[in-house]
């Protein structure tokens, strides 16, 4: 589970995490021109007022835990859902920009299938 590869994985995929979830709040890297669709959907969700900045809290909180390698198995099981309505969110209203999407899913994956052993309990 601590191989150098899993480490980089690890890392990579915190700094991606903290560097869109802190964005939410400070907003230091421009937003992509987005289609109608999804510019109408991310607006609709920042009007929530809770949603977007939820999901930044969370994405800093999952990204720390993967940094401080502190209860990693449970920080790639809650970003699990996040990175199925980012992958759905690109595949349905932004097909174009979906590859950092799927970046995400794929390291999210990898690095579930790393630490299945921490997830056998629950299949049993």
């Amino acid at each position: 589970m601590n191989s150098t590869f899993t480490k980089i994985l690890k890392i990579l995929l915190a700094l991606v995490l903290l560097a869109f979830g802190l964005n939410k709040f400070i907003g230091f890297l421009p937003l992509p021109e987005l289609p109608e669709n999804a510019s109408s959907f991310m607006t609709s969700l920042d009007a929530t007022g809770y949603v977007l900045p939820a999901i930044g809290v969370l994405e800093i909180v999952i990204g720390l835990m993967l940094l401080l390698n502190k209860w990693v198995p449970f920080a790639l099981i809650l970003l699990a859902p996040i990175s199925v309505n980012i992958i759905l969110f690109h595949l349905f209203l932004d097909l174009p920009d979906i590859g950092g999407a799927l970046v995400i899913t794929v390291l999210n994956v990898i690095l579930i299938y790393k630490y299945w052993k921490a997830y056998k309990p629950l299949f049993h």
